[in-house]
């Protein structure tokens, strides 16, 4: 058994004794999540990935160590701004605290699934059309782009074409059941907003794919570095939505850092062939900068942002 072959079967164990144990045992049932919950999960989250990462570093050598822990920052690093849209999301839908961990968990199932094909698709592409690599980093300099701008547009969901057509073949309740997704109703199958939520949750994770997996192809295009990276910051995802929901207002410039990591790391796709950039120094830029962020929104307190 090939090294590499050794490590996908430990990812496998490890990934599926805490998925099973973080939403189905300690968090079987819907109950709101307080700020100290949400930091234990994402240290022992973050706590994993380094492990994992230490288990890379010495099994498959230090450039595929750097390779996980820089994809792994950058994604979680562009899920802090997919976290603002999920707030926005639950406020529109009036989900309220304790059916929120719901959704958010069978929305890192799906996300599971589809972050795979995504991957694989995209390594595909690249590997068989090269000029690829030029659109997938024009995308990342233009939705930084936008959110340093802050042109990233209003969450709509009655625009959303999957919403759309859930509405157009399966009757929807006017009102929430609970933690229910469906209810019958007068003998019919009819689906709950906050199965709606989810649907809405999905689609728009689809859409953050968009960016995300480019951004970590910039880095490598080893399917298990970018797939085992892209796993860790999705579990921790849930717990880190929870954790910025209640810190939120203190990093202020939170944002602009993200922006920045997008216009660097598309940037490094678009002269890929031209200019050979160290992963050590991708590594020092997207901890400099999310470093900065931080400080900066604790030196300098900007305006406050209120989300319900």
């Amino acid at each position: 058994m090939s090294p590499q072959s050794a490590l996908w079967l430990v990812f496998a164990a490890v990934m599926g004794t805490t998925f099973v144990l973080d939403l189905f045992v300690f968090n079987r049932k819907s109950h709101e999540i307080g700020l100290k919950e949400a930091a234990a999960w994402t240290a022992v989250w973050a706590g994993l990935a380094a492990l994992f990462d230490a288990a890379v570093w010495l099994t498959l050598g230090k450039a595929k160590g750097l390779e996980f822990m820089t994809g792994y920052l950058i994604e979680e690093s562009l899920s802090v701004d997919n976290l603002f849209v999920f707030i926005m999301i639950f406020a529109y839908f009036k989900v309220s605290r304790a059916q929120q961990p719901k959704v958010l968990k069978w929305g890192i199932i799906g996300a599971l699934v589809l972050r795979a094909l995504f991957i694989v698709a995209g390594i595909g592409l690249i590997e068989r059309f090269h000029f690829v690599i030029y659109l997938f980093g024009a995308i990342l300099v233009y939705t930084g782009v936008k959110m340093m701008l802050g042109k990233e547009g209003e969450v709509d969901p009655e625009k959303n074409l999957a919403v759309r057509l859930l509405r157009k073949y399966l009757p929807i309740s006017g009102r929430n059941w609970g933690d229910r997704f469906f209810i019958r109703r007068r003998g019919l199958l009819a689906a709950t907003p906050l199965f709606v939520t989810l649907v809405v949750v999905e689609t728009s994770d689809l859409m953050f794919a968009v960016d995300s997996i480019p951004a970590v192809l910039a880095v490598t295009r080893d399917p298990f570095i970018v797939y085992s990276s892209n796993v860790f910051a999705i579990m921790g995802l849930r717990s880190l939505y929870y954790l910025l929901a209640h810190v939120m207002t203190m990093f202020v410039y939170l944002k602009g850092g993200v922006s920045l990591i997008l216009l660097y790391v598309g940037g490094k796709m678009l002269l890929s062939d031209w200019v050979e950039v160290p992963l050590q120094l991708s590594l020092g830029v997207i901890v400099g900068v999310l470093a900065a962020s931080v400080l900066l929104s604790v030196l300098i307190p900007g305006k406050k942002q209120h989300h319900a």
